[in-house]
């Protein structure tokens, strides 16, 4: 069987040959599906693993739009719907310049796993676009958002696809696209979005999600091994929703979070991180990181040098949580945390680890918490919010608290038992992409070939 597996990889390699990201996706996976496969030749003679790894639609659009110049500007949209075989297809948008076909693969790829392992009824679908709000005014971003939902509108709904935010995609960015999506429909689809506002149908604890979801998540992985949070320090890559949010968990359970970073650098702060003075900045303001220090002096701003390994990681720390974004921890990084004497990495970002790092981690015993299990959280709460819209009602925040804990713990209990039933230790990166598959795999296989 595991002749099969290379040669579905063969395949993916040589059909999405210039998608690097897809393919680093798809080979970590299938991978670490070999003892599945070989009890299951069924899935050989039905070409799941073929169905598996070709999306069920990829979707390419122009955006064009006007700045504040008068001069239009053009951008590509994407919307990747993957895999639909366990309820409508759901994932983020993410507006960055690095967006293109290979990372909205892998992003969709991703949340196939990720969505089922939450346990509620979502397929896996992803979508956005190389636009950059960075800098842009509120203005120029409503018109691209205006015009990206133009197209992406024929493509989505509350029982067919339903996207939500990501990178460079939050409140104001969803409250552009739904309002022009119900001015085209001329209906108020609530659920056709998630990551909304609280005024027009959004649910509370949306934000703080994903973050909280993390913490959850690693609080059950170190207790499962006779370790907890409590006392120890902790340095978290990059500073926005999820970072924030798993800085205020860690925190809530004693940890001392000692540094956080954005793309220019990180700041050091060993008697622990102000995070309300992080959220001014970078919820309020919209500011660097740096700016910090003018209120905390005593603080240090170290500077990413290009080609080096990232600030954030060569500070010494208890727990690392990369939350910015994909491959921020290659080998190089990775023996630089392991020789700094981390014993815990909670992927808070969408596979932010490269492979040969994930393997030095688990053959030095590092526990790894992997994005698909350890990231759920805030797909989870975004179908939460979809049941409320379908619903017309809303939970209190410490009732959407309660239920992310609640799913948190059963991905993680799910990646256990997983786990054990494969005699896989503490590889909880290969009993997440099981238990995502079999769950999957099954709805595939009662659903035939399609």
């Amino acid at each position: 069987m595991s002749k099969y597996i290379n040669e579905v990889l063969a395949s993916v390699k040589e059909k999405n040959a210039n998608e690097k990201e897809f393919i680093q996706a798809v080979d970590e996976v299938l991978n670490s599906l070999k003892t599945v496969i070989e009890k299951n030749p069924s899935f050989e003679e039905l070409s799941l693993l073929e169905r598996l790894v070709e999306p069920e639609r990829i979707i390419t659009f122009r955006v064009p739009w006007i700045d504040d110049n008068n001069k239009v500007q053009v951008n590509r949209g994407y919307r990747i719907q993957f895999n639909g075989s366990i309820g409508p297809f759901k994932g983020g948008l993410r507006f960055h310049p690095s967006v293109n076909q290979s990372i909205m693969k892998f992003l969709a790829f991703e949340q196939i796993f990720k969505n089922a392992l939450t346990g509620l009824p979502i397929g896996g679908g992803k979508g956005g676009s190389d636009f950059d709000p960075k800098g842009k005014s509120d203005m120029e971003i409503m018109r691209f958002c205006q015009s990206f939902m133009n197209e992406l509108q024929r493509h989505i709904g509350h029982d067919l696809d339903v996207p939500a935010g990501d990178i460079g995609v939050g409140a104001r960015e969803i409250g552009y696209l739904f309002g022009q999506y119900r001015k085209i429909k001329n209906t108020y689809e609530a659920g056709v979005l998630t990551g909304k506002g609280l005024d027009y149908g959004g649910s509370l604890a949306r934000k703080e999600a994903t973050g909280f979801g993390l913490i959850y998540f690693m609080r059950e992985m170190l207790k499962e091994n006779n370790l907890d949070l409590h006392g120890k320090t902790v340095t978290i890559s990059g500073s926005g929703n999820v970072a924030i949010y798993a800085a205020q968990k860690a925190i809530e359970y004693g940890a001392k979070v000692v540094a956080m970073s954005d793309s220019n650098g990180c700041i050091y702060d060993d008697i622990g991180i102000d995070l309300s003075e992080i959220k001014r900045i970078k919820e309020v303001e919209r500011l660097r990181i740096k700016e910090y220090l003018n209120n905390y002096p005593h603080a240090k701003y170290i500077e990413n040098k290009k080609g080096k390994t990232p600030a954030v990681y060569t500070i010494k720390a208890d727990i690392v949580l990369p939350c910015a974004t994909q491959n921020d921890i290659n080998l190089e990084t990775a023996k630089l945390l392991v020789k700094n004497g981390v014993i815990a990495v909670g992927e808070g970002a969408n596979m932010p680890t490269t492979i040969d790092a994930i393997n030095y981690f688990l053959e030095n015993n590092v526990l790894l918490a992997p994005a698909k299990a350890a990231n759920a959280g805030g797909v989870a709460t975004s179908a939460l919010e979809m049941s409320q819209n379908s619903m017309r009602y809303s939970w209190s925040f410490e009732e959407v608290d309660k239920k992310l804990e609640g799913i948190m713990k059963n991905i993680f209990k799910s990646c256990k038992d997983t786990a054990k039933e494969y005699n896989l230790g503490t590889n909880y990166v290969a009993s997440a992409n099981i238990a995502g598959f079999k769950k999957i795999s099954s709805a595939m296989m009662a659903q035939g070939v399609i």
